[in-house]
C-alpha cells in the first residue's frame, strides 16, 4: 500500500472534498481523483462515495489504521533524520499544560528553549515525529505506576514528578470546608470535562471501576486559569494537582482522599539524543534525592 496514496485518501475523507485536498496537498485534483482509483483499485474496493464525498464502510476500516501507520512512517523518517543531522544548540520542548511544573521551571535553561504547550494527546507524537525534542506529558496514575500513553513510536519515557491531586470547588459547595473528599462522594456532582487542561476524567474511571465522573460541561481549550475559573464559578468541579488548584486564586481545593491516584508527569524523548536536549533530559531523568 503506497503512503502517498494513503495520505491522498486521509486528506479527502477528512476535508469531505477533492479538490480541498488537492489544494491542501499541492496536487491537482486530477492527481487527486487518480490516487484514489489506484488505492482502491489495490485494495479491490470502493473506498469513498463521490456525491457526497465521505468514506464508505470499508473506507472507515481503513482509516482507522491510516492515522497509526502514517504517523509511524513519520516517526521512522524523523528518527533516520537525526542521526544525520548536527546536534542543535537549541531545543524545542512539547508539554502539556499541567505538566509545566515546579520540577520543570527549576532546571529549565535561560536561554535557547521554546517551549510549545500542546493538547495532552498531541505530545507524543510531536516528539516521535520530530516537531520537537523533548515531551512533557502527564496525568492521572496509582502512585508509581506508569501513565498509559499511545504507542506512537519507540520513545524512553522517564518519570519526572509525581503530585498530590484535588478537587477545585466552589466557595459555597457542601464540601468545601472538608480536609479531604472521596470521588464516589461527588458521583452525583456535575463535573466540567477538559481533557488537556485538567485531569481526563476517562482516567479516573478505571480507579473507581466505574464509568467515573460524569461531565455537565466539556472545556476544550488549554488554559488552565481560564478552567479554575469556571469552577470557581460554579459550573462544574475539576480535578487539578493540589498546588494549581491552591493557586487558583478562586474556590476552594479539596484534597483528593479516594482513590488512591496521583498527578504523574513523564518526560518522552527520541533515542541518540545530543546536545541542549540531552543535557535537559539528564536532568530531568535524575530527579532531586534520586
Amino acid at each position: 500500500m503506497d503512503p502517498h496514496l494513503l495520505r491522498t485518501f486521509v486528506a479527502v475523507s477528512r476535508l469531505g472534498s477533492f479538490s480541498a485536498a488537492a489544494r491542501e496537498l499541492g496536487y491537482t485534483q486530477s492527481a487527486v481523483s487518480q490516487h484514489i482509483a489506484a488505492l482502491e483499485a489495490d485494495l479491490r474496493t470502493g473506498l469513498l462515495t463521490r456525491r457526497p464525498v465521505g468514506p464508505t464502510p470499508a473506507g472507515v476500516r481503513l482509516l482507522e489504521h491510516a492515522g497509526p501507520l502514517l504517523l509511524r512512517l513519520d516517526a521512522a523518517r524523523a528518527d533516520v533524520a537525526r542521526l544525520a543531522a548536527a546536534p542543535p544548540d537549541t531545543l524545542v520542548l512539547a508539554a502539556s499544560p499541567l505538566a509545566v511544573g515546579p520540577r520543570l521551571l527549576e532546571v529549565l535553561p535561560a536561554a535557547g528553549v521554546t517551549l510549545r504547550v500542546l493538547p495532552r494527546a498531541e505530545v507524543p507524537a510531536a516528539v516521535a515525529t520530530g516537531g520537537c525534542d523533548l515531551g512533557l506529558v502527564d496525568g492521572p496514575a496509582a502512585p508509581s505506576d506508569p501513565l498509559r500513553l499511545p504507542d506512537v513510536a519507540p520513545l524512553g519515557v522517564a518519570g519526572v514528578a509525581e503530585e498530590e491531586l484535588a478537587v477545585l470547588l466552589p466557595a459555597g459547595h457542601p464540601f468545601a470546608r472538608r480536609a479531604s473528599v472521596r470521588l464516589e462522594d461527588l458521583a452525583d456532582a456535575r463535573w466540567i470535562d477538559a481533557p488537556d487542561a485538567g485531569m481526563p476524567l476517562s482516567g479516573v474511571g478505571g480507579a473507581l471501576r466505574s464509568a467515573g465522573p460524569r461531565p455537565s460541561l466539556r472545556y476544550e481549550g488549554t488554559d488552565v486559569r481560564a478552567l479554575c475559573a469556571l469552577a470557581a464559578a460554579g459550573h462544574g468541579l475539576v480535578l487539578l494537582p493540589r498546588r494549581v488548584a491552591e493557586a487558583a486564586g478562586a474556590g476552594v481545593a479539596v484534597p483528593l482522599a479516594a482513590p488512591r491516584l496521583v498527578h504523574r508527569t513523564e518526560l518522552l524523548f527520541p533515542g541518540g539524543l545530543t546536545g541542549a536536549a540531552a543535557a535537559l533530559a539528564a536532568v530531568l531523568r535524575d530527579p532531586p534525592g534520586a
